[in-house]
């Protein structure tokens, strides 16, 4: 018989870490925030799409390019545990943790790279 609390415990196990992210520029300071489902994987997809001079962002892309890699880390801000339900969507929940972080934080301007919705 499959007991449902084990396979809970064990789903909530196997996920990735997800939660609020921020990119840093250790020379001026500013940062990026973002959330992701999978921190582990958004890490290391920042570093290729940077690298290989793709991200989305131009100005944290020139910022990256003109500074270089070691001047920028990806630091996690928060992490989203999991639900007991193993079917439930995480995604406006990362997007309200997102959006507390941004509000805290005010990464715009002369102190970040995110963009002010309109």
């Amino acid at each position: 018989m499959i007991d449902k609390k084990e396979l809970k415990k064990q789903y909530k196990q196997t996920l990735p870490p997800m939660g609020v992210y921020q990119i840093r520029n250790l020379v001026n300071g500013k940062i990026f925030i973002g959330s992701s489902k999978n921190l582990n994987g958004k890490s290391n997809s920042f570093r290729f799409q940077l690298s290989a001079g793709l991200h989305i962002n131009r100005q944290l892309q020139t910022d990256y390019t003109q500074f270089g890699e070691d001047n920028f880390v990806f630091e996690v801000l928060d992490y989203l545990e999991p639900k007991e339900d193993l079917a439930y969507d995480f995604t406006s929940d990362l997007v309200t943790l997102e959006e507390l972080w941004i509000e805290k934080l005010q990464p715009f301007g002369e102190k970040g790279y995110n963009k002010l919705k309109s």
